[in-house]
């Protein structure tokens, strides 16, 4: 919760004050300096406004700082909603095709018991079709390994989001403006993630309806490729940023207090 600052108390209080004041050293002239002319009032005013102004350029830079940030976490959580949803199906997906596996496995070694020589042609229908479902689960365990993969790397670009921005807007070389830029910079990947997770879960329930493995294949590689470049290009734009700062340093000790602040010591 950002600090709220009363204006209207410490502009009051501040003109209390200089009224005080400017009436004592109109005193020691001979007369209020409240009572002068309307030059001298009109110069109190710019005072005041001064004032104002001073206070009010503290205020907004708090507010929009607060303002980004609940945007960002609104950003966050729809990417980690869809995550979570995703990790899951691949979970619940994996545990079912696993014990399908057992079974299969287990079915085609009862057959094994018996002499293959003694098969009718019932038993060889039998254990094929045992075969090649057994092949289908197996080749499927391996989508979602492969799945499940992306997705942790997806998790580290979320993790890495959260990290810098955060870092960033706690970086006093850093302005209002510039801040609301890499929100909307990090928003514009975080909304490519979730079309990532989006590809992703299309191919888990694929499994339910009639898609070929090279399509499968096609829509895991081409999501995995465009993570992998997400989070290359969130890591470039951050470090981009984290020189930037740096090279806002003013001597030796800012430096290091930078690089501090970045962990890069």
């Amino acid at each position: 919760m950002p600090t709220v600052i009363r204006c209207d108390r410490v502009v009051m209080s501040s003109s209390n004050a200089s009224k005080d004041v400017l009436n004592k050293i109109g005193k020691a002239g001979g007369s209020p300096l409240v009572n002068r002319p309307k030059s001298v009032k009109m110069k109190k005013c710019v005072w005041i406004f001064m004032v104002w102004v001073a206070v009010f350029a503290i205020c907004p830079t708090q507010q929009s700082h607060a303002v980004v940030w609940v945007v960002v976490k609104a950003a966050l959580k729809k990417v980690i909603k869809a995550m979570d949803l995703a990790v899951q199906r691949v979970q619940n997906e994996t545990i079912r095709l696993q014990a399908a596996q057992r079974a299969l496995e287990n079915a085609m070694s009862k057959l094994k018991l018996q002499e293959i020589g003694d098969w009718g042609e019932k038993q060889r229908s039998i254990f094929n079709t045992y075969y090649t479902e057994l092949q289908k689960v197996k080749a499927s365990i391996g989508y979602y390994k492969r799945v499940k993969s992306i997705i942790a790397q997806q998790s580290s670009m979320v993790a890495e989001y959260k990290k810098y921005f955060h870092l960033f807007q706690g970086d006093s070389h850093f302005s209002a403006a510039e801040i609301a830029h890499m929100n909307r910079v990090y928003s514009g990947m975080m909304e490519q993630s979730i079309k990532n997770l989006d590809e992703i879960l299309l191919v888990i329930n694929s499994f339910a309806t009639q898609m070929s493995d090279a399509a499968r294949l096609e829509i895991i590689d081409k999501a995995a490729s465009r993570i992998d470049k997400n989070l290359a290009d969130m890591r470039g734009f951050s470090n981009q940023n984290m020189v930037l700062s740096l090279q806002r340093t003013k001597d030796q000790l800012e430096l290091n207090s930078v690089k501090a602040f970045y962990g890069l010591q």
